[in-house]
């Protein structure tokens, strides 16, 4: 069984004991999320896509980590006009454990 959820404006392609990385969700670590936007469920036999939620389905989570992501440095140049720019970036994501996925 398989499902597809959407969580941080991003879809995610989940099975029971899949860990995945996601855009922070508050919450403390090892406590149980519930997530409600579920919009494909597969049982193996039949498919039962949502519009755009599937209505019933859920999937439960257990959150392992908060973290934060390495550094990323976004740097503009523009040759001859002297123009420079340099950013950095540091995304803080939530580590899950997918315990269960549950339909009507």
């Amino acid at each position: 069984m398989f499902a597809v959820i959407e969580s941080g404006s991003k879809q995610f392609l989940i099975e029971k004991d899949t860990i995945i990385e996601i855009e922070k969700i508050e919450g403390e670590e090892n406590s149980e999320i519930t997530f409600e936007n579920v919009l494909l469920v597969n049982d193996g036999e039949k498919t039962n896509v949502g519009t755009p939620n599937v209505k019933g389905a859920s999937v439960k989570g257990v959150i392992l980590e908060q973290k934060r992501d390495k550094k990323i440095t976004v740097f503009k140049f523009k040759k001859k006009t002297g123009y420079q720019k340099k950013q950095g970036h540091r995304q803080s994501l939530t580590k899950v454990k997918i315990v269960d996925v549950l339909t009507k």
